[in-house]
């Protein structure tokens, strides 16, 4: 049972990693790729409404897309987007790429090839990820300009069919632990963490929230 402790304790959690970002118009849009198909949804709504004038997917077959999609999810989310009335020439696809550190990587390879370099950037990403992938990207490309966002919807109206809550908790408790221990790996740039949010993470993994984690 998820109880009205655990809600707040995960509410924490998340207000920290995500960014809070103020958007404003870039050169380029760019989703994750992901299991949840609200991501494209979002992106193609920031393509239409001006923000950018190029939509960029990037995502292969991650862990969900091999168990239960037969396309990569770079694919899937074009044809998302494609149909929400984005036109398929203002858009790129980079479907090789398996984690955060591969989108970036495969999407300068994709730049690169098509003769482009784009300066800022709006990254679509999960709530609970978009801490994540700001820390990756300054890591890996330092000199581009990036503001996170990620599907307008609360916490508690997250999970979706196939997204339980139970899920969510457990990859929040999982991106914290990273945020942590990805520096001194290399993966990301340091981030400070305020003692109360680590501490809200420290009672999670407590209760029995630790699918996520990885061995240090």
């Amino acid at each position: 049972m998820i109880t009205k402790e655990v809600i707040q304790l995960a509410k924490k959690v998340s207000n920290y990693l995500m960014m809070h970002h103020q958007l404003e118009k870039a050169d380029c849009i760019l989703v994750l790729g992901t299991y949840d198909e609200r991501l494209a949804m979002r992106g193609a709504e920031l393509y239409l409404t001006g923000w950018a004038p190029l939509l960029v997917f990037s995502g292969g077959l991650g862990e969900f897309a091999k168990k239960n999609w037969h396309e990569p999810e770079a694919e899937r989310f074009t044809k998302i987007a494609i149909k929400m009335g984005v036109p398929k020439e203002k858009i790129l696809i980079e479907k090789k790429s398996t984690n955060t550190g591969e989108n970036i990587i495969f999407t300068k390879e994709l730049f690169k090839n098509h003769s482009l370099d784009p300066h800022s950037f709006i990254i679509v990403q999960k709530p609970h990820m978009e801490r994540r992938s700001y820390a990756t990207f300054k890591k890996h490309w330092p000199d581009k300009k990036i503001l996170i966002t990620s599907p307008q919807i609360s916490f508690e109206d997250y999970p979706t069919k196939g997204i339980s809550m139970k899920r969510v908790i457990n990859t929040l408790v999982g991106d914290m632990q990273r945020i942590k221990i990805y520096p001194k790996m290399g993966y990301q740039i340091y981030q400070e963490i305020p003692d109360d949010v680590w501490s809200a993470y420290e009672k999670l993994v407590e209760l029995g929230y630790d699918e996520r984690l990885i061995s240090e």
